[in-house]
């Protein structure tokens, strides 16, 4: 399981470097924008040129209205400011088909400019408080649109969680739509340690954090922190190495 942590600053980005063996994926975005808000094209640049070469960087496009041209458009500066996986909250799509349309354009603007880039369309757990696309339909716009994962968020950051709004075995059954599709799975939504056990469990391929590892567990006020994000992922590991241990019998 892959660890993806949300800076929203540069200065955020330089303590995320701090704790690079511990995490897997930078993901820039602008919380203040949403729950996938996107950042500024110079500041994607600059993170990419923070964090170490070799931890890929994502940049998320939005939470985006129905308008494929302009989200492609947004896709295409994200990836050119230097993030290799892009990602597009599909907030205005109401629908499979307006979903499959936006993510489309977008595969074909970033892979045009970067082939190896991934595409990941992301959906919320709490859809339904906002009138987008459900979250086990995620799995077959991302595949009918060639993307490369399908994520699930929460949309209204108001303290409720990923599990507030989907049970475990939802969540395992997108898990397993996705890898159907020979797609990633990546979830967030205010993910705690505590959830852990289930996320690996489900066969999560990505977890998602910035709450987790951030000064008092606040995503807008706090701070992402070293010490935090260590023991996150000693959490992670933990309970990866639970999963794979050999069991015996006596």
């Amino acid at each position: 399981m892959l660890l993806l942590v949300s800076p929203e600053s540069v200065e955020e980005a330089r303590e995320c470097a701090k704790a690079a063996e511990y995490l897997d994926i930078v993901d820039v975005k602008k919380p203040d924008e949403g729950s996938l808000g996107a950042n500024f094209p110079w500041v994607i640049r600059e993170i990419r040129e923070t964090v170490p070469a070799e931890k890929p960087v994502s940049a998320t496009v939005g939470d985006v209205p129905y308008k494929p041209g302009t989200v492609a458009q947004a896709a295409l500066g994200a990836v050119v400011s230097g993030a290799t996986y892009i990602k597009v909250g599909l907030y205005g799509c109401t629908t499979p088909e307006q979903g499959v349309d936006v993510m489309a354009g977008v595969v074909r603007a970033v892979k045009e400019y970067r082939p190896d880039a991934l595409v990941v369309a992301s959906g919320y757990a709490d859809s339904h408080r906002v009138g987008c696309v459900g979250p086990l339909a995620l799995p077959d716009i991302a595949r009918r649109s060639g993307c490369d994962a399908a994520m699930l968020d929460t949309a209204i950051k108001d303290g409720t969680r990923l599990f507030d709004h989907m049970r475990p075995e939802l969540c395992a059954e997108f898990v397993r739509l996705a890898h159907e599709s020979a797609l990633l799975a990546a979830l967030a939504g205010s993910v705690r340690a505590e959830d852990l056990g289930i996320l690996t469990r489900i066969g999560t391929d990505i977890v998602g954090v910035r709450g987790a590892v951030c000064e008092g567990g606040d995503r807008d006020r706090g701070r992402i922190r070293p010490g935090l994000v260590a023991a996150f992922r000693a959490e992670m590991d933990r309970h990866t190495g639970d999963l794979t241990a050999p069991t015996t019998t006596g």
